[in-house]
């Protein structure tokens, strides 16, 4: 249930503790997905085959291990090849519902997505790697996810859910919607999106593990 409070909205569980101010979750809601979707000329969905696109991520790491590496990318084919993986991105490293709510929803959930066949767990954000290194340590300290920048947002607007964010601060380029999907040799099998970036009512792990 939701309530209104003192000129705030809470939201529990979509908001998971992430308290807003009225009239800036008014202006995140309006971002439904007929909005978001507006003028592409292309969106991921299911069927979609994104193992050979030429976009990349880079996996979570220290800055000292990214210059050891020579800031090596993660491609496509190296990502989902041969693999099941279940991807889920978020608007941003640290913020509320990301943090509170749909990283932990797949890091309980790990083991039995494994019994599933599921090869991978991946959290994308577009942030730096160092970032989402940071944040790896702090909201998943067990490992069970793999966290991956996508620093220049290249992943999210080829799938095509890049947005907006800076009326929350989440700034100054695009950020990424929340969704997540099921990718098998490359292949999306399932996506997930949500209707506003606020919530966690369909991409969350307990969702992935009930369809799998």
């Amino acid at each position: 249930m939701a309530r209104r409070c003192k000129g705030t909205f809470v939201g529990y569980p979509n908001f998971a503790n992430f308290v807003l101010p009225l009239t800036t979750m008014l202006a995140i809601r309006t971002l439904t997905r007929t909005q978001l979707h507006a003028a592409r000329s292309f969106a991921a969905s299911v069927g979609t085959d994104i193992g050979a696109a030429s976009v990349s991520l880079q996996k979570a790491r220290s800055w000292d291990d990214g210059a050891a590496d020579g800031f090596k990318k993660t491609s496509m084919q190296d990502l989902f090849a041969g693999k099941k993986v279940a991807l889920f991105a978020v608007p941003g490293a640290f913020t509320g519902v990301c943090h509170n709510a749909h990283v932990p929803s797949y890091s309980k959930n790990a083991a039995a997505l494994t019994g599933k066949g599921i090869d991978k767990i991946v959290c994308v954000s577009v942030n730096d790697p160092y970032t989402m290194h940071a944040w790896a340590q702090s909201v998943d300290p067990s490992g069970s996810v793999e966290f991956y920048g996508d620093s220049d947002a290249s992943f999210t607007e080829f799938i095509g859910k890049d947005l907006d964010l800076n009326v929350a601060a989440l700034g100054p380029g695009k950020r990424s919607h929340r969704y997540s999907m099921l990718v098998e040799d490359g292949k999306v099998t399932k996506m997930y999106e949500e209707e506003a970036p606020s919530d966690m009512k369909v991409s969350g792990g307990d969702t992935m593990l009930k369809d799998l």
